[in-house]
């Protein structure tokens, strides 16, 4: 039994995230039908029907057609494919669909699609009449061929050429070498399944087989590789490892796509309470969830139980992802949670994300260290373990108007930044820039200048985490941000003197 428990107010939030659906309801469902060797009926002799005919043969269907002046282009496909064709030179009847599984028709007419839709269902025979939605019990998708590899993708007949669009993007991620690591896939199955036991070993196998076969290069020279990487994993003490993976700043979207790979390999993902749920979405469906958020000001996991957690899971040889928002190594307590596991033998990796002031200067539009007005970028704390500003602070250099300096988790503390800031002499006037939930729909940003700090952090508010931005590369923030970004913004004179400026997005 974990020792981790879950804020009462936060329960029910806390259990969807953990057990998302899943599935989300689907207008069709996506099927792969085996059809070697099957009797399939093709009614029509357009060449429509020859396109369908010629997709049904590739498949090792046995196509019978039934109609008598076929289109030039069946002579093209029966060509290539013929012996997978039986033509029928005569119209279709209710006879020709005994012993079929599917059945196909190219109908002029609303009357002729009717009477094949209805004699076919008679028959118990799936049927789609092609261009003729309503006599469809099934559809065909643009298709991505690499076989064994195949992508097929359905828009529900809403958007066809919605969907062909889609398919040319896929078509540029899938190289055709990726038929060839499909079949040595293939190949390696049995091999796989003989040495290595379901579960972590046997997973760790295919995660290293698609890292190999997406760095590129052909599959016959990695087929050694991985044959070794079979036999090694089975000399394996069991023992997992923990991930410490970079959630970003909240838009799922700025992942690395190491991150996701992570997510996709996971047993069990422990993520902190400011992960978004659409980064959640990308983690494995089968993947345990837990909750170990940590807020400032409210009651939250102890650290110490996240790093018995952790320890007591990689023990028992799963994949631990510790997901954390932002970037792990900057003010994400990852070297706490390094030094413990690694006392404990556990291994670490550590995949970084963007962190948040990254994402504020994209979003305000500017860069941290313009050489005109800044040499240099200081990211600093705004909570200490105390939760209070930190004693350590060398404020002379963190007042430095060369400087652009980001304030962490500094909303309870904003009053005295400013406060000893100014003490060091710092300008009253020097542009500053607050931002919430940064990147987020419900995102929210504040400009004005180091003695309006204070109001600028009442009304941004303090339930949700923000970044606070100090130095001269905000001055002409209002020209950098995005105008359609912003609901009802405030005139850059009224933003100069500390008004907030609300932001979507």
């Amino acid at each position: 039994m974990s020792r981790l428990s879950l804020l009462p107010n936060k329960a029910e939030a806390a259990k969807r995230r953990r057990s998302p659906a899943r599935v989300e309801e689907l207008a069709v469902l996506p099927v792969f039908y085996k059809l070697k060797g099957r009797r399939v009926v093709l009614a029509g002799s357009s060449d429509a029907a020859a396109w369908k005919g010629e997709l049904l043969a590739a498949a090792g269907a046995e196509v019978h057609i039934y109609g008598e002046n076929l289109d030039e282009a069946f002579e093209t496909v029966m060509a290539r494919q013929g012996a997978r064709f039986v033509h029928h030179a005569r119209p279709w009847a209710a006879d020709c669909f005994e012993g079929a599984v599917i059945a196909i028709a190219d109908a002029e007419t609303e009357g002729e699609a009717q009477a094949f839709y209805c004699a076919a269902l008679a028959a118990g025979v799936a049927v789609n009449v092609i261009d003729k939605p309503a006599f469809c019990q099934f559809q065909f998708g643009s298709i991505v061929n690499r076989s064994p590899t195949v992508v097929s993708i359905s828009t529900d007949g809403a958007a066809p050429i919605f969907g062909q669009a889609i398919r040319r993007r896929i078509e540029t991620l899938l190289p055709p070498v990726i038929q060839d690591w499909a079949k040595l896939a293939q190949s390696l199955r049995a091999t796989v399944n003989k040495y290595l036991p379901m579960g972590p070993l046997r997973r760790r196998f295919w995660e290293r087989f698609v890292d190999t076969a997406f760095a590129g290069g052909p599959a016959d020279r990695a087929e050694a590789a991985l044959l070794d990487f079979i036999h090694d994993s089975e000399a394996e003490s069991g023992v997992g490892r923990v991930t410490l993976v970079g959630a970003g700043p909240g838009d799922a979207e700025l992942l690395t796509l190491k991150a996701v790979r992570a997510l996709q390999a996971a047993d069990v993902i422990l993520f902190d309470d400011l992960v978004s749920d659409d980064v959640l979405e990308l983690a494995r469906r089968e993947a345990k969830r837990m909750l170990v958020g940590k807020r400032g000001g409210r009651d939250s996991c102890k650290q110490d139980d996240i790093n018995a957690t952790m320890l007591t899971l990689a023990s028992a040889g799963k994949r631990v992802v510790r997901l954390k928002s932002g970037d792990p190594s900057v003010f994400g307590r990852a070297g706490e949670e390094i030094t413990f596991l690694e006392k404990h033998g556990i291994a670490v990796d550590i995949i970084p994300g963007i962190t948040s002031a990254s994402a504020m200067a994209a979003q305000l539009g500017v860069s941290l260290t313009h050489r005109d007005t800044a040499q240099s970028v200081r990211f600093v704390t705004g909570h200490s373990r105390e939760g209070k500003l930190p004693d350590t602070l060398n404020w002379a250099a963190v007042a430095d108007p060369a400087t652009t300096t980001i304030f962490y988790m500094g909303g309870r503390t904003a009053k005295q930044i400013t406060q000893r800031l100014m003490s060091e002499g710092m300008s009253a006037a020097t542009p500053v820039s607050i931002c919430s939930n940064i990147s987020r729909s419900d995102g929210a940003m504040w400009h004005g200048t180091l003695a309006s700090l204070p109001t600028g952090i009442a009304e941004i508010g303090y339930s949700d985490p923000v970044l606070i931005g100090v130095g001269h590369v905000f001055e002409n923030v209002w020209a950098s941000v995005d105008s359609d970004r912003i609901s009802d913004p405030t005139p850059p004179s009224m933003a100069s003197t500390g008004e907030p400026m609300t932001a979507v997005g």
